[in-house]
């Protein structure tokens, strides 16, 4: 299993008239904490496109408990719990500073290559990185 932690300052922009996150942006918080979390293994999404694989959202799903509030500093934390296949399983537990239980999401992901716009094996050294994290 691999789970990895970053913050996310709400913005005002992402709030409607009570001051609440917007439903729709937490499928963006949700992105940034996969992409800072590939970050973390020292890759990006935008070096999987260069090497041929994309990954695009297959599914989505969310449950909110408490809402974020503007200009909360959010902890997102992201976990891994399966080995990734052909599919990858995000998923995400969102507090705020008050250690606050706001939301749980999962994404499903899948690895396509660009060029036969297929589903494919995630790139080797993406597993490389990830595999010391499971048994």
């Amino acid at each position: 299993m691999f789970s990895y932690e970053t913050k996310i300052r709400v913005r005002y922009a992402e709030t409607d008239q009570m001051g609440y996150v917007y439903y729709g942006n937490y499928a963006a918080f949700y992105e940034v904490a996969r992409t800072e979390m590939l970050r973390s293994l020292g890759m990006t999404y935008k070096s999987m496109e260069q090497d041929g694989v994309m990954m695009p959202v297959l599914e989505m799903r969310t449950k909110y408990f408490k809402p974020a509030k503007y200009d909360e500093n959010i902890t997102v934390k992201v976990t891994i719990k399966e080995k990734p296949g052909v599919r990858i399983v995000f998923h995400y537990d969102m507090f705020n500073e008050q250690q606050e239980h706001l939301n749980t999401g999962e994404t499903t992901l899948v690895f396509v290559d660009m060029q036969k716009n297929k589903p494919c094996s995630p790139p080797n050294n993406f597993m490389e990185k990830i595999s010391v994290f499971f048994d």
